[in-house]
C-alpha cells in the first residue's frame, strides 16, 4: 500500500527534539493486509495499528518517529471512505457549545476557515453565528460528496495549503480532530497565525493521551491509530500554540455527545460482541439516544494579539 511504501524518520514535530532522546511509548504494529478504504476515514472502527511511538521529554507530545510522505498521506485521505455523517452533526453541535463564550465577544466575523471540514457541518454553524466568507478544506472526496448542497460550494477538496489564502484575511480558524493527522503540525499552526487578522481566534480539538481513560486503555485506546502521527497532552498543545505566537491560550476538556451506537463502536471489545450489541441497539432504538461523556478530548483556543 502506498502509505507504507516509504517511511521517513521524524524528530519531535512540536519542539524539534531529536528522536534519539525520545522515550519509547509503543512499538510498531501494522498489518498491511488489514489496511482498507476505512483505515484513513474519520470516526472509523478502531484498528489499533500504529507506527513506532515515542514521547518527547521536552514538550510531552507522543509522536511517530517514522512517517509516510506527504503525498502518500494526501492520497490516503483523498481515497478514504466516509460513513459518519450523523457523528459529524453531533460533533459540530458539541464544538459549537464549547466555543459559544468565545464567539460572543468577537466583533469581526469576516472570514472563517475550517481545516479538515468533512461534510462542512461546522461551516453551517458558523454561518448561523454571522461569520461570512466561510471556507472549508477537506481531502476526502467521499466526505465532500456527502456534504449538503447549500454548503458544498464552500468546501475545497484538497489538503490545507496556506498559499491558497491571503495573509491576515481571517477572523476564525477551526481545526477539529485533524492536528493528529498531519505530518507537520507546528508548521500548520504557524501558518494559521499568519492567516489570522490581529484579534483573530484559532480553535482546535485534539485527543489527550494523558486523559485517565486513554492511560487505562493503553494500546487499546481508540486514539492509538495508524492515522495519528502525534498525540497531544495539555502541556504539548499549549507549547505548540505558544511557539507559534498565540496568546491567551485556553486548554480544557469537554463533554462529547454522541449516539450510543457510536460509543459502542469505540469500545475495546471483541468484534463479535460489538456486532451483537450493535444489532440489539438498532432493534431497541436505544442506539439513537445521545449520551454525553468526557473521553479526554481537549478544546484549545488561542488568540492573535493586536487589533
Amino acid at each position: 500500500m502506498p502509505i507504507l511504501s516509504y517511511l521517513q524518520p521524524r524528530d519531535c514535530p512540536i519542539c524539534g527534539a531529536n528522536a534519539a532522546s525520545g522515550i519509547p511509548f509503543l512499538d510498531r504494529r501494522i498489518d498491511a493486509d488489514r489496511l482498507n478504504e476505512y483505515s484513513f476515514a474519520s470516526r472509523k472502527l478502531p484498528e489499533y495499528m500504529r507506527f513506532t511511538l515515542l514521547r518527547c521529554p521536552e514538550c510531552d507530545v507522543v509522536y511517530a518517529c517514522e512517517s509516510p510522505s506527504e503525498s502518500a498521506i494526501g492520497h490516503a485521505y483523498h481515497a478514504a471512505a466516509y460513513d459518519s455523517k450523523q457523528e459529524a452533526i453531533d460533533a459540530a453541535e458539541t464544538y459549537e457549545r464549547a466555543l459559544m463564550r468565545h464567539f460572543t465577544p468577537m466583533t469581526d466575523h469576516r472570514g472563517a476557515l475550517e481545516i479538515g471540514t468533512g461534510t462542512g457541518v461546522f461551516l453551517q454553524r458558523m454561518r448561523a453565528h454571522g461569520f461570512t466568507g466561510v471556507i472549508g478544506v477537506e481531502p476526502s472526496r467521499a466526505a465532500v460528496d456527502a456534504a449538503d448542497a447549500d454548503i458544498k460550494p464552500c468546501i475545497r477538496e484538497e489538503m490545507f495549503c496556506a498559499d491558497h489564502f491571503e495573509t491576515a484575511s481571517l477572523s476564525l480558524i477551526s481545526c477539529f480532530m485533524t492536528l493528529e493527522h498531519v505530518a507537520e503540525p507546528a508548521a500548520l499552526i504557524r501558518e494559521c497565525f499568519h492567516l489570522l487578522r490581529p484579534g483573530g481566534l484559532i480553535a482546535c480539538v485534539v485527543h489527550d493521551w494523558r486523559a485517565w481513560n486513554n492511560r487505562v486503555l493503553g494500546r487499546r485506546s481508540p486514539i492509538v491509530d495508524i492515522e495519528h502521527l502525534q498525540l497531544f497532552s495539555k502541556a504539548s498543545v499549549r507549547e505548540l500554540y505558544r511557539r507559534s505566537g498565540f496568546v491567551d491560550i485556553e486548554c480544557r476538556s469537554f463533554w462529547n455527545r454522541y449516539r450510543v451506537d457510536y460509543w459502542n463502536r469505540l469500545l475495546p471489545t471483541p468484534s463479535f460482541l460489538k456486532r451483537g450489541l450493535a444489532i440489539a441497539l438498532r432493534r431497541t432504538r436505544v442506539g439513537r439516544v445521545r449520551l454525553p461523556m468526557n473521553v479526554g478530548n481537549l478544546m484549545v483556543v488561542g488568540h492573535k494579539g493586536g487589533r
